[in-house]
C-alpha cells in the first residue's frame, strides 16, 4: 500500500503563498488520484481539491476556488497544491489522501499524515 508523506506546511502572512507537495515513500503516485483536505481545530475535516490520474482534472471546493491550484509532475511522482491569497481561515492541517484509479471517489485508499498550515501575523 502507498503511504503517502506531505510537505510545505509552515506560518506564513495573510495574503501570502505556500506550495504543500504530495510523495509516496517507497511508491508512486502515477496511477493513483488525489485528494486534498483540510482541517481547522475544532472543525471537520474537509475536502478542498481533487487532481484526476493524469492531471487533466481538477476539483475545487468554494473555499478555495480561485486561490488553490493542484497539480502533478508523475515523473517525480509528486502532487502539489499551491496557495495564495491565504487567509486565517486557511490555518489547518492539510492531508493529501489516493485513490487508485482515475478520479477521487470514496474510500481513499490511504492519506498521510498532515502538514500544518497557519497563516498569522
Amino acid at each position: 500500500q502507498v503511504q503517502l508523506v506531505e510537505s510545505g506546511g509552515n506560518l506564513v502572512q495573510p495574503g501570502g503563498s505556500l506550495r504543500l507537495s504530495c510523495a509516496a515513500s517507497g511508491s508512486t503516485l502515477v496511477d493513483y488520484a488525489i485528494g486534498w483536505f483540510r482541517q481547522a481545530p475544532g472543525k471537520e475535516r474537509e475536502g478542498i481539491s481533487c487532481i484526476s490520474r493524469n492531471g487533466d482534472q481538477t476539483y475545487y471546493s468554494d473555499s478555495v476556488k480561485g486561490r488553490f491550484t493542484s497539480s502533478r509532475d508523475n515523473t517525480k511522482g509528486t502532487v502539489y497544491l499551491q496557495m495564495s491569497s491565504l487567509n486565517a481561515e486557511d490555518t489547518a492541517v492539510y492531508y493529501c489522501a489516493a485513490k487508485q484509479g482515475y478520479w477521487c471517489t470514496l474510500p481513499y485508499d490511504c492519506m498521510g499524515q498532515g502538514t500544518q498550515v497557519t497563516v498569522s501575523s
